[in-house]
């Protein structure tokens, strides 16, 4: 995949990267943001009516091999899973169609993102690295968050650490077109719903964990059974802003079933597999297009950019 050739956005992604670095430090061979991961491997199934949202290939077929990444927030490998900073966690789903072929789901464990576009999001940024989060009064960033009710709704919104990975909801931020064989189309949302359910922890017990429980779990709990995630498609409704992932759609709209993920083995050769995996979120595949949303193509790029970095270090 080529990076794009606008200039402007080029340079912000440029910026933004260095951002990132500049918040957590250089860290070669791994990710600016959720740099602490672990890959696991198994397979999704399209839920029957999935058909009347999307002509998508991974709809079409019995089943489709995936390969997945959870992983904690910041760009520091070594960030303690307690560590209130870790939230919110991140759950990325590759469907592998055919060699080199695939479409991909970027998540998070927050539904929403701070800012609409990526000019602000460097504002931020930019914002929180040059403020103590500890004593905000007079900051750069208090003055951020005064100024954009989005962001602070994202700030203040409740992050409580998971009792594991597989017993977190994740939501993709982003709104997509899905357009079925009738080529009748509807903006929706994902959200990845964990079969065991939700569990998370007071705060006195999260600190209380050790600085690796959440991988530590998922390893075990793999190794004991299948770990199972339903997604759905949250779907809009006329008149729902379709293009800005600051704005949440009431949870009165309808969740459309759109399959189940099964994953049942760890990926054989992990941090190299990290290291060389891309993941786009940009579908990129028939039935299923980007919306409108300014991220969309500024996380493309940064991801690119990153990965390619990455790959190289």
């Amino acid at each position: 995949m080529p990076l794009p050739t606008d200039e402007k956005l080029l340079a912000l992604s440029e910026n933004l990267l260095k951002q990132f670095d500049a918040i957590f430090g250089l860290n070669p061979g791994f990710r600016p943001a959720h740099a602490k991961g672990l890959m696991l491997s198994g397979t999704f199934t399209p839920a029957d009516s999935a058909a009347e949202l999307t002509s998508a290939p991974h709809i079409t077929r019995p089943s489709t091999p995936v390969v997945v990444r959870f992983s904690n927030s910041t760009g520091v490998p070594l960030i303690p899973d307690n560590d209130p900073n870790a939230n919110p966690r991140g759950f990325a789903i590759r469907f592998q169609l055919a060699e080199h072929v695939h479409t991909d789901i970027v998540s998070h464990s927050t539904d929403g993102f701070p800012t609409h576009t990526g000019d602000e999001f460097l504002g931020f940024l930019r914002a929180l690295a040059a403020s103590d989060p500890a004593n905000l009064k007079g900051s750069p960033l208090e003055a951020f968050l005064g100024s954009h009710p989005a962001a602070l709704a994202f700030v203040q919104a409740p992050k409580p650490a998971p009792s594991s990975f597989a017993r977190e909801s994740y939501f993709g931020v982003t709104a997509m077109r899905f357009t079925n064989r009738q080529g009748k189309s509807r903006y929706g949302r994902y959200r990845i719903l964990p079969a065991a359910g939700n569990d998370h922890l007071e705060d006195a017990t999260a600190k209380a964990k050790s600085p690796n429980y959440l991988f530590d779990e998922l390893n075990q709990r793999i190794a004991d059974g299948p770990v199972i995630f339903r997604i759905v498609v949250q779907l809009a409704e006329d008149g729902d802003t379709v293009d800005n992932a600051t704005i949440h759609w009431p949870e009165s709209r309808p969740l459309r079933e759109f399959g189940t993920l099964t994953l049942t083995a760890v990926v054989p050769d992990n941090a190299a597999q990290q290291k060389q995996i891309i993941f786009d979120p940009i579908p990129r595949v028939d039935g299923i297009a980007p919306s409108d949303d300014p991220l969309l193509e500024l996380r493309a790029a940064i991801y690119l950019m990153s990965g390619r970095r990455r790959r190289s270090a």
